[in-house]
């Protein structure tokens, strides 16, 4: 064939699907050429392909975007890979994770950021990478934004990797940084002196249960955290993002900074839509995560706040350990968190399936509104001609059940093992490339993922109170009088 003729052929088309956006469903043919979506519509206009895939029967949607990953190499190798954790993601549908930066070292500086960028060349799926915001590093702001991080995170509670909580001046100057560029500021937003005062007190009286563990994190440490980080965030005109969101409590903070116009986003995880307090008895030591899993009211109210968009987004928190870190009689000696990023496809599919949501607030929960709060829409997040053909398509009525031992994950226990789901994809693509195959791992794949940057499609950054930034009134010395 001509080059002439081969200019004008798709890589791939495919056909009879019903495509779901986050607004609306129809059935239609997709062609992709060079990575990107070249058109959609009627099966008979698509253009010639090398390649063809019969899709009736199922559905197109966008990739999810999952932001808010642990890979944990370098450092923890034993727990996650690069590899391993974005193979879990194709598997799960999920097409662009972004990574926290709790490893070894903690992704703080220029050179930490550039052995994770390395470490990442094994991505199957493309990647965003947190710099992380800490007191020690704030000399390192500026140059982790040169560097190439995605959006930046800040632990304001403890967690996996025991990195400090900065003070709320070393935040406060932090986000006057980050809001002169416009990137995000993801926050676990627990308040770690409240939290630590308590887990000592709780261990001094005998407290070795599970229920431990949610006793020293009441929701008054993300209460105060959330509304503490708004006030910063309003302050200095810094975009954050809240992670985990798990109780009722914090929502009246949330909805009032976005009320005020501070620019706030938030997310929540399928272990708190769908488990409550009898987890801690059902499940022991594997339900230990930061923040816990809550009573059942707070459950309730995070579902009605997605659906009246107080909360953004759903995120997985991926967060691997071996299964002896995750196995211990006192419940201190467990580690936190469990694998996520490849089950919450079918979790949330199956919340479809029951008519929790529709399949389309599922897209916009985990591909749409994830891509616009962190600037990658339209390149992602949507399918439109021109953005990125990172789709997956499922099979809305295929059933299965969750098996810790046929995930990709190395920390592979998860509280979901044995959990029914209706609804798996089948078939993922990244830039127009299979990674995952009739719910096969392409192998081949390894290390087609590349790394994304902020900066897409969104406002430019609008810092406030630059005239009373650290920088500015240390910049110069007034002169003494007499």
């Amino acid at each position: 064939m001509s080059s002439e003729g081969m200019a004008g052929l798709a890589d791939l088309v495919i056909n009879g699907a019903t495509v779901v956006t986050d607004r609306a469903q129809f059935s239609a043919s997709i062609a992709i050429k060079d990575g990107k979506i070249w058109s959609i519509g009627d099966e008979a206009g698509m253009p010639a392909s090398l390649e063809s895939l019969d899709a009736r029967g199922l559905y197109v949607l966008p990739g999810a975007i999952d932001v808010h990953v642990h890979f944990r190499e370098p450092g923890f190798t034993h727990k996650e890979t690069w590899e391993t954790g974005t193979a879990s993601a194709a598997m799960g549908g999920v097409t662009t994770v972004f990574e926290m930066p709790n490893t070894k070292p903690p992704t703080g500086t220029l050179p930490a950021l550039q052995l994770k960028l390395q470490a990442a060349k094994k991505a199957y799926v493309d990647f965003g990478i947190y710099g992380l915001l800490a007191e020690d590093n704030i000399d390192q702001l500026e140059a982790l934004i040169d560097g190439g991080v995605a959006a930046f995170k800040c632990f304001m509670g403890n967690t996996f990797g025991n990195l400090p909580s900065p003070p709320t001046g070393a935040m406060l100057e932090g986000f006057e940084i980050i809001a002169q560029h416009g990137y995000r500021i993801s926050l676990h937003a627990e308040t770690a002196s409240i939290m630590a005062r308590r887990e000592k007190k709780l261990k001094e009286a005998g407290r070795h249960d599970p229920l431990a563990h949610l006793a020293a994190r009441p929701p008054v440490v993300a209460v105060e955290a959330v509304s503490r980080a708004a006030v910063l965030a309003e302050w200095t005109g810094a975009r954050i993002h809240i992670l985990h969101v798990s109780s009722a409590d914090e929502l009246r903070p949330l909805r009032d900074a976005k009320l005020r116009g501070v620019d706030i986003t938030a997310e929540t995880a399928p272990h708190y839509l769908l488990f409550d307090e009898k987890a801690y008895s059902d499940h022991g030591s594997v339900i230990r995560v930061n923040p816990p899993v809550r009573e059942l009211h707070h459950q309730e109210a995070l579902w009605r706040a997605l659906a009246d968009r107080t909360i953004d987004m759903i995120a997985t928190d991926h967060a691997p350990h071996s299964a002896a870190e995750k196995h211990a009689d006192d419940i201190w000696c467990a580690d936190c968190g469990f694998s996520g990023v490849e089950t919450q496809m079918p979790l949330m599919l199956t919340q479809v399936a029951n008519g929790r949501l529709s399949i389309q607030d599922y897209v916009r929960l985990t591909s749409t509104a994830p891509a616009q709060a962190f600037g990658l829409y339209p390149l992602k997040g949507a399918l439109l001609p021109g953005s990125d053909a990172d789709i997956v398509v499922v099979d809305l009525a295929r059933q299965d059940v969750v098996r810790s031992e046929r995930l990709q994950s190395i920390g592979s226990t998860t509280p979901f093992e044995a959990t029914p789901v209706t609804g798996l994809p089948v078939h993922t693509l990244v830039r127009g490339r299979f990674v995952m195959k009739d719910r096969t791992l392409v192998t081949e794949s390894r290390g087609h993922g590349r790394s994304v940057r902020r900066i897409q499609n969104m406002p430019p950054a609008s810092p406030r109170n630059v005239e009373h930034t650290i920088a500015a009134v240390t910049r110069s010395v007034p002169a003494k009088s007499g």
